[in-house]
């Protein structure tokens, strides 16, 4: 038999997928939830391309509360660059919203623009900031760390403890570590 080539979905999942079968024990109701779910993590990673290029190219939205408006309005004004991929290793890395760090200031800011119903953490923000001061080798004790969250038409502002920093990039250390022996362990 000739199977039907269908190069334009190898390496995708469908949602409903059999490798994520658990659907099949949902109602209509649960299949809807997780469909308006998905929609809307889509329109979040739209949002987010579009805010990076404005802000990459300085072209602010008119002042207003809406959260996308403040988020890149701030963004521009602060001169942050958006989508900035922070990297300790291959296992500890991750694309922040959007970072800036002041020499100057000796101020690390990191803003993240979340559009969907789920409240953001400033924990999140806080692996950010360690990931940050391992890739270029800072102490979080030598600076301030101001961390934002852009959600529900509002700003949440956060300054960050060095002392949680420094424990993050010592798990982020300490568990990379654990996770490479684990794997020369494990190789056939």
């Amino acid at each position: 038999m000739r199977f039907k080539k269908h190069s334009d979905l190898e390496g995708k999942h469908a949602i409903l997928s059999p490798s994520r079968y658990h659907w099949i024990n949902y109602d209509s109701d649960k299949m809807a939830r997780i469909f308006v779910a998905q929609l809307a993590a889509a329109r979040g990673t739209r949002l987010h391309d579009i805010a990076a290029k404005l802000i990459r190219d300085g072209i602010k939205l008119p002042d207003s509360s809406q959260t996308l408006n403040r988020y890149v309005n701030d963004c521009i004004g602060f001169r942050m660059t958006p989508e900035v991929i922070l990297v300790y290793s291959d296992n500890a890395f991750g694309t922040a919203d959007a970072v800036r760090y002041d020499d100057e200031e000796k101020l690390l800011r990191i803003f993240d623009l979340k559009n969907g119903m789920i409240d953001g953490s400033f924990h999140q923000l806080e692996v950010y900031a360690a990931l940050y001061c391992l890739e270029y080798r800072m102490r979080p004790f030598n600076m301030d760390i101001e961390l934002r969250i852009y959600q529900h038409d509002d700003v949440s502002i956060f300054m960050a403890d060095p002392d949680v920093i420094f424990h993050h990039m010592d798990k982020l250390i300490t568990f990379n570590k654990l996770y490479e022996s684990l794997k020369e362990e494990l190789r056939p």
